[in-house]
């Protein structure tokens, strides 16, 4: 059987749960950083507290006249200072003042005077974890006399229970401090985060699944941080999407409207041409003068409803990617290009380096070059050169024409289908399938400059590998 993957509840698949967690988790974290020097100083303290306690022991010793006490009583006073014994040292002269009859071996000694910090927090965490206890040596300066030494033999595990039960302490409080932190954090993300971001992707949701409803695109907030930012930026993009998919449906109702009235029109268009022809090879000499006008403005009308058919329905290709010598492929543009055009001859001149190497799909590429090269001819261009080079891991294509250059009209609306063209007739159809085919190899087409001189469109593209998915 198939090990069942473990799902947890949906809470804790919420970004809520995850902020929660990881705010505790943080918060404990900062508390384990706070507890090291805690513990170590804690026990500094223990050791200050033994000194002190023991000093006052030996005192109540003086205050008897020959400073004796009785055993009882001498006991009681180490007991009472948590001590086995205690020594006071003045000057150059030590005394004992008050020792248990058996004094066990001392394992390890601290001078208080001497204490590091990161040699303090490691021997408090040495004495949480051992297992044995030790008797320790402890010297230090009396708080009630900073001119006497007090010395004190002390067991280590009294010193370790107390520095459990305060690390016990701290333990509960640091999850009562972890628990109320994460919970004002956890309230406070939910207001001002998660719940503005659950309300924009919900937004996004029924957006997606409704886009044409108005009541699904959200209303943004007056906030003015990137919550705030992000929802009217979401309510801008959905206005102009939705805005968007109905100028679509129209146009997909207008192409298909298109579509029918372009076959009929079409042979509409075939029956006039045809008409014309016989107008033509009519005897008298006015019909025969218009007719050819009128052929040849049928003949547009024919050729910019099939350009127009075509590009409705004609999707970027899927590219072969191949090298190639550009070169080659450049004298193959120019020659099917026509050597005349409105009775004048067009020169194609091909520069471009024999070294260089196009890596692209080569007949889409060969379309892009055919296309700018007729448009240059179209506008009545007598020379059209084609230049190349390597520029910065790409492949740089100049197609340069001495025409009488681009009208402001035309420079506006370069690339847009309808809006481009720079004669009167055209469709721009060619500039913007050029543009969209170089846009799918990850390069890009510009115009460079146009003037009475001429005009050149610089077309760059990639000199290894295609954009993802291509």
């Amino acid at each position: 059987m198939r090990n069942k993957r473990l799902s947890l509840p949906p809470f804790f698949k919420s970004l809520s749960a995850r902020l929660l967690l990881l705010t505790m988790f943080f918060v404990m974290l900062a508390e384990v950083l706070i507890y090291a020097p805690s513990i170590g100083r804690f026990r500094q303290a223990y050791f200050e507290e033994r000194i002190s306690a023991s000093h006052l022991a030996s005192l109540a010793l003086e205050a008897t006249p020959d400073n004796m006490v009785s055993e009882e009583l001498a006991q009681e006073l180490l007991d009472h200072a948590g001590a086995h014994s205690i020594v006071l040292r003045g000057g150059r002269t030590s005394k004992l003042m008050l020792s248990r009859p058996a004094i066990p071996p001392v394992d390890a000694s601290f001078d208080l005077r001497q204490g590091d910090f990161f040699p303090m927090i490691m021997e408090a965490f040495l004495t949480l974890f051992t297992g044995e206890n030790r008797v320790l040596r402890v010297m230090g300066a009396s708080p009630k006399d900073a001119r006497i030494e007090v010395e004190v033999v002390i067991d280590e595990w009294p010193m370790r229970d107390a520095m459990i039960d305060y690390s016990w302490r701290i333990l509960g409080l640091s999850i009562a401090i972890s628990l109320m932190t994460a919970a004002l954090v956890y309230i406070s993300l939910q207001l001002l985060s998660v719940y503005p971001m659950r309300r924009i992707t919900e937004s996004m949701t029924a957006f997606r699944k409704a886009p044409e409803d108005l009541s699904k695109v959200i209303r943004p907030s007056g906030r003015s941080d990137e919550v705030g930012i992000a929802q009217r930026e979401l309510h801008d993009m959905q206005v102009a999407l939705r805005a968007a998919l109905r100028q679509k449906a129209r146009l997909a109702a207008v192409g298909t409207a298109v579509t029918k009235i372009n076959h009929d029109l079409r042979s509409i268009l075939a029956t006039a041409s045809l008409v014309s022809e016989r107008i033509a090879s009519l005897d008298d000499p006015k019909a025969k003068s218009l007719a050819p006008q009128v052929i040849e403005s049928i003949d547009r009308a024919v050729n910019l409803s099939s350009r127009t058919l075509q590009y409705a329905t004609q999707e970027i290709p899927r590219l072969k990617r191949s090298v190639f010598p550009l070169r080659e492929m450049v004298n193959q543009v120019g020659a099917g290009l026509p050597s005349r055009h409105n009775g004048l001859a067009v020169e194609w001149d091909n520069a471009v380096p024999a070294e260089i190497q196009a890596e692209a799909d080569r007949d889409q590429l060969f379309r892009v070059l055919a296309n700018l090269g007729h448009n240059a001819a179209e506008a009545g261009a007598s020379r059209v050169s084609f230049a190349a080079g390597a520029e910065n891991g790409r492949v740089a294509i100049e197609v340069s024409d001495n025409g009488p250059g681009l009208p402001a009209k035309a420079k506006e609306n370069l690339f847009k289908p309808f809006a481009g063209s720079a004669r009167n007739g055209g469709s721009g159809l060619g500039l913007a399938i050029a543009f969209e085919l170089v846009r799918a190899h990850g390069g890009d087409l510009v115009l460079k400059e146009s003037g009475a001189s001429g005009t050149t469109f610089r077309l760059e593209l990639p000199i290894t590998g295609f954009p993802e998915g291509r």
